[in-house]
């Protein structure tokens, strides 16, 4: 196993296959193990240290990497599946050709790799989007027991899920309200436990409490922000940190016709999503900054839909030079960022 330079491997729940790869492309071997830390180790405890070991990012891809990083000590790379297509495309779909094609691009250079984040940020973002999907359980209960509601036709008085709402709802006695009920005071018991967790998060972060410096953005924003971004330093302008948000316009070419379509949304979706929920918020708590008047002439202009995602795409532009800068929010910062750096971004 001494001649194997390149390791391609193809994660699945409950199996891993394995291709081993010499520099000059022969395929030593090509076979399958159980995914388990005692089944890697094994497999793998003879590739020597200076092989370089691929596999996709997936739904199961953690506990692979790490292992192999942390506990084996190999050179892992995490690639991108949707930039790798030759993989996702091929009329010969297998898991023996997924790891040989694996183990062959990479020992030509030509897959796409992703960025991994710090233990500390994928903790993070393991957190708030746990709490994500809390608030999502909840937001489903309820819908339903409007739901119920609106069949049975029974409107009840007063602000929806307030106390007094509640009490009239619960005097209808319905089993199936009452399930629901009891299934979001348990719900809104593990959000208010997670919404300390991030508190705590926020405040081990000094980069999460600059980006909270801008009004509209709280703890969990601002933690999701910095959780994604990672590391500023990895983007070398403001507008590749967008791009990675998939927040830049689709763009394309023929000849001299250039046409720029929707945004991409390419890159992190709950990224996209914050901005814009931050954005609508700021617009509130900072009428006068420089963002929301850039918001209000744009939705005059293109509608308010576009408005606020040219306007999220700005703080997000904003807060890049912030971290970089290691400053807190400026209101009106049009003029000092316009002097050379925003240009290039």
């Amino acid at each position: 196993m001494m001649d194997v330079k390149f390791v391609g491997l193809d994660v699945h729940k409950k199996t891993i296959q394995i291709c081993c790869m010499t520099e000059g492309g022969s395929e030593i071997g090509n076979g399958s193990i159980p995914n388990t830390p005692e089944a890697i180790g094994k497999a793998m405890k003879e590739i020597p240290k200076d092989a370089q070991v691929f596999l996709e990012s997936s739904s199961v891809w953690k506990a692979a990497f790490f292992y192999i990083r942390d506990n084996l000590g190999l050179d892992v790379r995490l690639t991108n599946p949707y930039l790798n297509r030759v993989i996702a495309e091929s009329k010969k779909k297998t898991d023996k050709v997924d790891a040989f094609t694996l183990a062959d691009m990479g020992r030509g250079g030509y897959l796409a790799t992703c960025h991994v984040p710090s233990e500390a940020n994928m903790k993070n973002r393991d957190l708030v989007r746990h709490r994500q999907k809390l608030t999502h359980t909840r937001t489903a209960m309820k819908n339903s027991i409007h739901a119920i509601l609106l069949q049975s036709h029974v409107r009840p008085k007063g602000t929806p899920f307030s106390k007094g709402w509640v009490r009239q709802v619960r005097a209808l006695e319905n089993y199936r309200i009452n399930a629901f009920l009891e299934v979001i005071e348990s719900v809104d018991f593990q959000i208010a436990r997670m919404n300390g967790r991030i508190r705590d998060a926020v405040k081990q972060s000094p980069t999460a409490q600059i980006i909270k410096t801008i009004p509209g953005i709280g703890d969990y924003s601002a933690l999701v922000i910095d959780s994604e971004i990672d590391d500023v330093g990895r983007f070398v302008r403001a507008a590749k940190l967008c791009a990675y948000a998939g927040m830049v316009p689709s763009v394309r070419s023929s000849g001299d016709t250039v046409h720029y379509g929707p945004i991409t949304h390419r890159g992190s979706s709950i990224l996209r999503w914050v901005l814009t929920e931050c954005l609508h918020a700021h617009l509130r708590y900072a009428p006068d900054s420089d963002i929301s008047i850039f918001y209000k002439r744009l939705a005059q202009k293109r509608g308010m839909a576009k408005a606020a995602v040219a306007a999220a795409a700005k703080m997000l532009k904003m807060i890049y030079w912030m971290l970089r800068e290691n400053r807190a929010f400026v209101p009106n910062y049009g003029q000092e960022l316009s002097c050379g750096k925003q240009a290039g971004g």
